[in-house]
């Protein structure tokens, strides 16, 4: 296990809101990781244009791919809207590429994901964020966190209240910790996979083939 430097954990939240309690549960995971020995980073969404409105140049969209490839382990924080994640958080996680190059940006990655509630706790966001973290070819960690009523579950400064929901959040960010430091070292041989090495065998020999036929 390499203790070489810390773990490099993303945060990227759900809502613009001056209040927003997906933005606040990140920043109180933030800090309690950062406890544990981590480096942290936040994507701001705001001014990140539409998906395919702008050319991926755009410095907003170069700044979110940037920090996603800066990171080691992400966390997702969304708000729970009509029984699922935000648009603003699908909206970033959209601008993530599979691939940038030779290089695929989120494979291989730890994610941890969270999501507040208006109301009684629900599972939908988190749900559907496991589903996109599959679809980006990372390590979703086993726990989450969902904490309903999230209205009620912070003070005036934004810090969170002592509460299990609060020792739920402890316990994400631990494991986040750890499967991030456990898998460092590791994740080239877990990601390696047969059809993509099949695939740059023949890639290899078709120009093997044309270069021959061109001398």
């Amino acid at each position: 296990m390499s203790f070489d430097h810390k773990p490099k954990i993303l945060f990227l939240y759900g809502s613009l809101r001056e209040r927003s309690y997906s933005r606040l549960l990140a920043e109180e995971a933030a800090r309690i990781v950062e406890e544990f020995g981590a480096e942290v980073q936040f994507f701001h969404p705001r001014d990140l244009p539409l998906h395919g409105s702008v050319p991926d140049t755009h410095p907003k969209v170069q700044e979110l791919r940037e920090l996603v490839t800066w990171s080691e382990g992400q966390v997702w924080s969304s708000p729970e809207m009509h029984g699922n994640v935000s648009g603003l958080l699908k909206h970033q996680i959209d601008w993530i590429p599979l691939s940038i190059g030779a290089v695929r940006p989120t494979q291989g990655k730890t994610l941890a994901v969270m999501q507040v509630c208006g109301g009684s706790q629900s599972y939908n966001a988190v749900n559907t964020l496991r589903v996109l973290g599959r679809w980006m070819r990372m390590f979703t960690i086993p726990n989450q966190s969902s904490v309903p009523k999230a209205y009620q579950e912070f003070y005036d400064d934004g810090t969170m209240k002592d509460s299990p929901y609060r020792d739920r959040v402890v316990d994400v960010m631990e494991e986040l910790y750890k499967f991030t430091l456990l898998l460092r070292d590791k994740v080239d041989y877990l990601t390696d996979r047969y059809s993509e090495r099949r695939e740059e065998m023949q890639k290899q020999a078709k120009e093997i083939v044309n270069r021959s036929i061109g001398s």
